[in-house]
């Protein structure tokens, strides 16, 4: 375990935390962690006829398009299950009966508190009354068979992390 020394914030904005700490390590000696606290987030695995629902959105970090599945953070203390019906409907037009819980997973460990819960749409489908996304946000939807969808994590075509958990998992129910 390491303990906590000093805290300073570096920022302070409206969707994560940045941090420099100072810690001791179990040998006593002492180190910095540069850490990014987060709310976490939600994805959902969105799966009908053995089509899979991605959005295909710009990502200013990289500088690429990627094919993910539909995901939001999560608002202070907000019920992740509550936050996968609202992300699904905002991202998709998609309006899911329930949603299943499969796993929670930390993306990046190294530098972040992140946690994703990962949960399964059951029996959704469009509708006209949907939910308003976010402003900034251009999305456009993409159904994939899950099969290409697989295929796709192999090539290194789909490269986002949830995205490649959701369709590993997918594909591993549809196929044994």
């Amino acid at each position: 375990m390491e303990k906590e020394i000093q805290r300073t914030v570096i920022y302070d904005g409206k969707i994560m935390q940045v941090t420099r700490e100072e810690v001791e390590l179990e040998n006593g000696e002492h180190a910095y962690r540069e850490v990014v606290y987060h709310h976490g987030g939600v994805c959902i695995l969105a799966i009908k006829n053995h089509q899979i629902l991605l959005v295909k959105q710009f990502r200013y970090p990289n500088r690429i398009e990627t094919l993910e599945i539909p995901a939001g953070k999560l608002e202070a203390n907000e019920n992740p299950k509550d936050c996968a019906f609202r992300e699904l409907e905002e991202e998709t037009n998609n309006r899911a009966r329930e949603m299943k819980f499969i796993m929670k997973v930390l993306p990046s460990p190294g530098y972040t508190s992140e946690w994703l819960y990962l949960y399964e749409a059951i029996d959704f489908e469009e509708v006209d009354d949907a939910l308003e996304g976010d402003e900034d946000e251009f999305i456009d939807i993409i159904k994939l068979d899950i099969d290409e969808a697989y295929q796709k994590v192999l090539s290194g075509e789909i490269v986002d992390a949830k995205t490649v958990i959701a369709i590993m998992y997918a594909y591993q129910q549809v196929h044994h």
